[in-house]
């Protein structure tokens, strides 16, 4: 009998982490069938007014803002999800008068870039490859990134792979999920499942008591109806005008072109071990100079700003800063606040 109970918890483990295994997020990818909005969608829209450039970076189409003199100091500006770079429209002139040279792309699937139809083609390691590709084809050197939401999670893992490239850091309402040992093994398949357990979420009361991420990542997942202007009104406290919430659904014309929107949420813990990594081999080393200003009223942030004051060696004596009313898109609530300590905080270093 004893014998049988062992076979049967051996295989039972066996089984357990064969599950575990093949429920990790592969790091390998490929370029998957893609479609473009129409550029009629982007005419007139209002405070947008900047050229458009694209780069081809391994396999797709990626558009990018360059504005500003050649020759100033490089901001490279990374948007998160469901946003694009829309988002940096009252920053960028802002800067420019200040003598940057600002870069300002949007991810794959998102904005006027390339956007694969099926979300399985999404990949966290993907879009850090595709960002990554086009710093370097840019050649851009001595940059200071800035990062928000998913620009955070994108662009942290860039800096890391390009560090030479890269002389300052600004984060903003962002995160580097990341866990070590077997947190980091359970942690993508046991956050799949409680997304599973979240079933098919069609609607969403982030006003709600029962109201949790796992939630969020259903109803990016599975909706019929992705209502982009309430996400974006309940994320500021700035009252968005009907043209900003116009601006920032234009990319998306149907449901076919949001296969990225649906999928961010969902890669959020696909790379934790690798992000673990990342943090006690890279950032616990950085001695450049990082600068956080979180938003005050971006609950979903709190207390993340200080991961990074109290991790990051290059973190320590510098002006960290709580932006009063601002909310997670801070871009929208407070552009001139954020871009003047984003401004001093180059001069400074």
């Amino acid at each position: 009998m004893l014998k049988i109970i062992g076979i049967i918890t051996l295989v039972i483990i066996v089984l357990a982490t064969a599950i575990v295994l093949s429920s990790q997020a592969s790091e390998e990818w490929t370029v998957g069938e893609v479609i473009r909005t129409p550029e009629q969608r982007f005419e007139n829209l209002p405070d947008y007014p900047f050229a458009a450039n694209y780069v081809d970076s391994l396999g797709y189409r990626i558009h990018y803002v360059d504005e500003g003199p050649r020759d100033g100091q490089v901001v490279l500006l990374l948007h998160g999800q469901p946003s694009w770079s829309y988002l940096y429209r009252h920053m960028i002139p802002l800067l420019t008068d200040a003598g940057f040279r600002v870069i300002a792309p949007d991810n794959v699937g998102f904005g006027k870039s390339d956007k694969p139809v099926n979300p399985d083609d999404h990949t966290y390691q993907m879009h850090i490859d595709v960002m990554s590709n086009f710093v370097a084809q840019l050649n851009l050197e001595n940059v200071t990134f800035f990062g928000q939401d998913w620009g955070g999670l994108i662009g942290l893992r860039v800096v890391a792979e390009l560090p030479e490239r890269f002389s300052r850091i600004m984060l903003s309402n962002t995160a580097l999920p990341a866990a070590p040992g077997i947190k980091g093994w359970l942690g993508f398949p046991l956050f799949k499942l409680s997304v599973w357990r979240e079933g098919n979420v069609q609607k969403l009361d982030a006003d709600s008591k029962e109201f949790s991420f796992t939630q969020w990542v259903a109803y990016a997942r599975h909706t019929n109806d992705f209502d982009f202007k309430g996400l974006f009104q309940r994320a500021t406290t700035r009252k968005l005008s009907d043209d900003d919430l116009t601006g920032y659904q234009a990319p998306f014309p149907s449901n076919e072109y949001i296969a990225g929107v649906r999928m961010f949420p969902t890669l959020v813990a696909s790379q934790l071990r690798q992000n673990q990594k990342v943090m006690d081999e890279f950032y616990a080393n950085w001695d450049k100079p990082l600068l956080t200003a979180y938003g005050s009223d971006d609950n979903l942030m709190k207390g993340r700003d200080k991961v990074w004051q109290t991790s990051v060696p290059g973190a320590k004596n510098q002006s960290h800063t709580l932006v009063k009313g601002g909310h997670h898109f801070i871009q929208d609530d407070k552009p001139e606040e954020i871009t003047q300590l984003l401004i001093d905080f180059v001069n400074n270093n």
